[in-house]
């Protein structure tokens, strides 16, 4: 999957997982660093004006839910299918 022009990436990652590998080096997109348990709270500080949601998770499984609580708060969003490695995947061109 291509990242779509004018997203921010969501990196559900813990701390140790965003240090390791920055999402930064795989996308010039913006990204912003937001825990799951935000966002099933609301207290994500997510706005539509960041444009479509794009969330990414390390295998694909809680970037899914994620973007459900975030579409249900009325955003644009949606889960990036197979996590970071689908990714690098798409970045390394395999």
């Amino acid at each position: 999957m291509t990242l779509p022009e004018g997203a921010t990436v969501i990196d559900l990652r813990p701390e140790d997982l965003r240090a390791a590998e920055p999402l930064a080096g795989l996308t010039a997109l913006p990204v912003r660093a937001v825990s799951l348990q935000a966002i099933e709270d609301g207290a994500h500080g997510l706005t539509p004006d960041l444009g479509p949601l794009v969330v990414i998770c390390e295998r694909g499984v809680r970037s899914g839910l994620a973007a459900r609580y975030l579409t249900a708060d009325g955003l644009d969003a949606r889960a990036y299918p197979g996590g970071v490695p689908a990714l690098r995947g798409v970045v390394n061109g395999n």
